[in-house]
């Protein structure tokens, strides 16, 4: 590894340690199906967010429910604090479109109709809010 490269790879280290993230990699969900379930959340407190997954009907929900607790005990873990006496909310969720499973399905007169089984990965942030009361 170059000297330049090293030290861009040591910065960006630096940096992802003042962020508090969990990632899942390859959920065998359509990338299409969660990103309506990570709309939901979005921007939310997080002990809204996990309500609102923990009774939501779909089933990324699940998923998406697990990873967030995740990304709570990493907070944790980094700062040593209880997430309970922290504003913590749901800074930022991404999906990305993961690998392609594809697969035939017979279909009439001798042909067959290709089916994409999509995946994704989801990465997930949560930050604190900062309030302001100086006035």
């Amino acid at each position: 590894m170059g000297k330049r490269k090293k030290i861009a790879a040591e910065d960006r280290k630096e940096a992802q340690k003042s962020l508090y993230f969990a990632k899942l990699n390859n959920v065998p969900t359509s990338p299409r199906k969660m990103r309506l379930v990570a709309d939901m959340i979005r921007g939310m407190e997080v002990s809204k967010a996990l309500g609102v997954l923990k009774f939501s009907t779909k089933e990324a929900s699940g998923r998406l429910e697990k990873l967030l607790r995740s990304a709570i005990s990493n907070w944790e873990q980094k700062t040593e604090q209880k997430a309970d006496s922290a504003n913590l909310f749901v800074s930022a969720v991404f999906v990305d479109s993961a690998r392609v499973l594809k697969r035939l399905r017979t279909a009439p007169q001798g042909r067959g109709y290709q089916i994409r089984k999509r995946s994704n990965h989801v990465t997930l942030f949560v930050d604190t809010k900062v309030t302001n009361d100086q006035n």
